[in-house]
């Protein structure tokens, strides 16, 4: 067990020391917009009364990989399958890369492979929150010192 970073644990996902699971890489990538222990704990207790949202992302295949969406993401379906039963299917010929540059409104998790992740977010958090850091597990951008 060792304490890291988040940008520290990120660094270490992307030379495959550790995994983690999209939804966890999603919170890190968060969690790097503060600069400090201190403004996570003022960012905490300032929006705690705000409220959260519980979502499920839906998985989109690709011909290369695979999308995560997430809800205010375009393609997020309207009615998603949140209990598995609908056994809802999302796919497509198409590559990432298109994809990407036909939409415009992001809210998703690209996955080109187990440890290749990407965030990418222009919609408004709701509740006060705060999007994740857009980062890619390509390359490193990010400033935080907790």
């Amino acid at each position: 067990l060792q304490w890291s970073s988040p940008p520290e644990a990120i660094e270490r996902f992307k030379s495959q020391e550790i995994w983690f699971a999209p939804p966890q890489f999603y919170e890190l990538c968060r969690l790097c917009n503060f600069p400090s222990l201190r403004e996570l704990h003022k960012f905490s207790s300032d929006r705690a009364l705000e409220g959260c949202e519980c979502w499920m992302p839906v998985m989109l295949t690709a011909s290369d990989g695979y999308i995560q969406l997430l809800p205010g993401d375009e393609l997020y379906p309207e009615d998603p399958d949140y209990t598995g039963e609908k056994k809802i299917i999302m796919t497509t010929d198409k590559k990432l890369e298109d994809l990407m540059k036909e939409g415009s409104v992001f809210h998703r998790i690209v996955i080109k492979n187990i440890n290749n992740l990407a965030i990418y977010v222009n919609i408004q958090a709701k509740y006060k929150h705060t999007n994740p850091l857009m980062i890619n597990s390509d390359c490193s951008d990010y400033n935080s010192r907790l």
